[in-house]
């Protein structure tokens, strides 16, 4: 593995996850800054998702490494902030947001490494409408994490109704790698 800038940064997103865990986990009486500092943290961690691939295409530093650890890194964070969340606070619009979001992230995750197998790795890259649905996704579990509002801003209302649009945008977005991979899956 060479150690350039965003094998560095995918690295440093996988290095925040306990940080994020323990914060977010300590006792809100006590320690009222943690789960807002576990969020900001989080938020942290999904810039560095940015910038890697974009370090990655502008400085030319794509590499092996970084094509299987970024993926890599994304769902375990994702998974992370979604079980810490269903944990806190086990209502339904999260619980089914979190199936929702694990189920098609490990779905399409087989679905590409079986279509890479066939040689057929184009038919299910990332697409705009997957761009979107990790935006509204990084915002949502950002927002659900942090729950205090901010600057007058109904910080886990807003989450909540992200968390819905996210989950709304993984079905139609699944839906869509399925039905472009339909021709390998009917053989």
């Amino acid at each position: 593995m060479k150690l350039n800038i965003p094998n560095s940064l995918t690295l440093i997103r996988i290095i925040f996850i306990p940080l994020i865990v323990v914060l977010f986990l300590l006792p809100a009486e006590t320690y009222h800054w943690a789960r807002p500092a576990s969020a900001w943290i989080y938020g942290l961690a999904c810039v560095t998702d940015w910038l890697d691939g974009y370090f990655a295409r502008k400085l030319e530093q794509s590499s092996d490494f970084g094509a299987f650890m970024d993926p890599v890194a994304d769902k375990l964070i994702v998974s992370v902030a979604m079980i810490l969340l269903v944990w806190a606070q086990p209502d339904l619009i999260i619980l089914l947001g979190a199936v929702i979001i694990i189920g098609r992230e490990i779905i399409i995750s087989a679905l590409r490494e079986w279509m890479a197998q066939k040689g057929k790795s184009d038919a299910v890259k990332v697409s705009k409408l997957g761009k979107y649905k990790t935006f509204a996704q990084m915002f949502a579990l950002g927002f659900l994490m942090h729950r205090d509002d901010w600057l007058g801003m109904p910080v886990h209302e807003t989450g909540l109704v992200l968390l819905v649009l996210a989950a709304i945008l993984t079905v139609v977005s699944m839906v869509d790698y399925l039905k472009a991979s339909m021709v390998e899956i009917r053989k």
